[in-house]
């Protein structure tokens, strides 16, 4: 198989299997927790594959050279990001007007489910955890490097492939089609968005491993939000 098809399935296929698991399976604390563990295992694999491919250097890919080592700085920025991405959330969630014209369906204010499928009083606190884990450990890299790093470099494919497209170098056009299809995505559409370009900017100008540790805070701290507070609106 040709070396850019295997890369382009090892970066897709944990968020095409979290996507299509979502589409074909009920929305239940049981159901979400065989989609994390099958979007985990997907995961797990397109990493050993890329790390395969990575020690067999291809001049053209800048796949390598976008992927360097955790750094104190890329964590502390990160962490940060993401914890601002955290507030701009679920600050807005108060207003009427938010929660009718700027989150899905637009026109009036979506009713949550009572209880919470996801509430401990209702599946149990390991399946609690699951939704936690999964949101924060799982999804949230896969998002990453499906739109930071696959679908922004996708958009700006040359005769040479996507994989020849840096991810630090700027492209509005590529930025603009990740964040709206990031903010598609969700419900709250329009936070989405502004989250989107956040983790994005990160990918950019610093690294993706930074934009990955934004988006896992970000989904780590609202999962504890969530079931702290029992605002379950927001899962």
């Amino acid at each position: 198989m040709e070396r850019t098809t295997r890369k382009t399935i090892a970066y897709c296929a944990p968020f095409v299997v979290w996507t299509v698991l979502m589409t074909l399976l009920p929305k239940t604390a049981e159901a979400y927790a065989i989609r994390a563990a099958a979007t985990a295992v997907a995961g797990i694999a397109s990493f050993v594959a890329l790390k395969r491919m990575r020690a067999e250097p291809d001049p053209r890919d800048c796949g390598a050279r976008e992927m360097p080592g955790w750094t104190a700085a890329d964590v502390a920025i990160g962490i940060a990001a993401g914890l601002f991405v955290f507030a701009f959330w679920v600050a807005p969630a108060p207003f009427a007007w938010y929660q009718t014209w700027l989150v899905m369906p637009v026109g009036r204010i979506a009713e949550p489910a009572s209880p919470s499928p996801f509430d401990p009083s209702v599946c149990g606190w390991l399946l609690t955890w699951a939704k936690i884990i999964g949101s924060a450990f799982v999804i949230a890299p896969a998002e990453e490097v499906f739109f930071r790093s696959f679908l922004y470099r996708w958009v700006q494919m040359d005769k040479n492939g996507w994989t020849s497209a840096p991810l630090s170098r700027f492209n509005a056009n590529a930025f603009a089609w990740t964040v709206g299809l990031f903010a598609c995505e969700h419900a709250e559409f329009a936070v989405a968005a502004a989250c989107g370009a956040v983790y994005g900017i990160l990918a950019i100008r610093r690294s993706l491993k930074c934009a990955v540790c934004a988006h896992v805070t970000t989904n780590l701290v609202l999962g504890i939000y969530v079931v702290y507070f029992g605002h379950w609106n927001f899962w």
